[in-house]
């Protein structure tokens, strides 16, 4: 047995990425807020305002000891907290399992916890901040040069075409229809995408994003809950496309469009 696959090191590894998901939560409740995440004021029960003790913030487990309440109050504690926990230690370690302790797998799996809080954020809040998109675009061009997930030049033309198609649309949709069809976050994030992927897997995560939120969109009219007016959440769509895109078998990518 290849040692990055004993009992132990995978279950370290999967803390590891709940913990960090534990992080995420944070991000994704503070960052849109403009509330510090780095300092005070320590985490506590949006309802009652308690301070959060240290153990009642363990991954996963405060919330299964605590039946999803909080200790003080009992109000209900949302089940996305430890399920965002829990996704961030899988795809931590699927991505240990599959790249290892490399250059390769410390790019990809930091870009999936930066995918994972925006695509949540946005699903929150339809905003994309710049605090995670910029950053995420230098990741990519940065790890492009010391061996990472695509080579460096794949890598500047996947984000330059990656902010371009959604600048486009647009441009075009403004005026088609008087109206922005997409946020100028979506444009940075792609951009990263590109950076990370290369343009083979912009494209591709491009068309599997926009056929999720076409599926999503068609099935909120089809309820009569929305409307060709109706906005959703592009960046939610594109983090689930681009994690599948990376971890789902290499027989995925025989499709794509390049």
């Amino acid at each position: 047995m290849p040692w990055s696959e004993e009992p132990l090191v995978m279950v370290w590894v999967f803390a590891f990425g709940a913990i960090v998901g534990s992080f995420l939560n944070v991000v994704i409740y503070r960052l849109p807020r403009d509330i510090s995440i780095w300092h005070r004021p320590p985490s506590s029960c949006p309802k009652c305002g308690t301070p959060i003790r240290w153990y009642d913030n363990l991954p996963v487990v405060s919330w299964l000891v605590l039946r999803g309440r909080c200790r003080s109050c009992r109000s209900p504690i949302s089940i996305r907290y430890p399920l965002v926990e829990l996704v961030s230690g899988a795809l931590t370690l699927l991505a240990f399992m599959r790249w290892g302790p490399s250059i390769t797998g410390v790019e990809i799996v930091i870009f999936t916890w930066i995918s994972l809080a925006l695509g949540l954020i946005d699903l929150d809040f339809q905003i994309l901040p710049n605090r995670l998109t910029y950053p995420s675009i230098l990741l990519g061009l940065g790890f492009s040069w010391f061996g990472g997930y695509t080579w460096w030049l794949d890598s500047l033309v996947g984000a330059l075409v990656g902010a371009l198609l959604p600048t486009l649309v647009i441009v075009i949709y403004r005026l088609w229809r008087g109206i922005d069809g997409m946020g100028w976050g979506d444009v940075k994030y792609l951009a990263a995408i590109g950076s990370v992927v290369g343009l083979r897997g912009c494209v591709g995560v491009l068309v599997v994003g926009a056929t999720l939120g076409a599926i999503v969109g068609l099935g909120l009219i089809a309820n009569g809950k929305g409307s060709g007016k109706t906005a959703l959440p592009f960046g939610t769509f594109l983090a689930l496309a681009v994690i599948l895109w990376l971890y789902a078998p290499a027989s995925w990518l025989a499709w794509s469009p390049l």
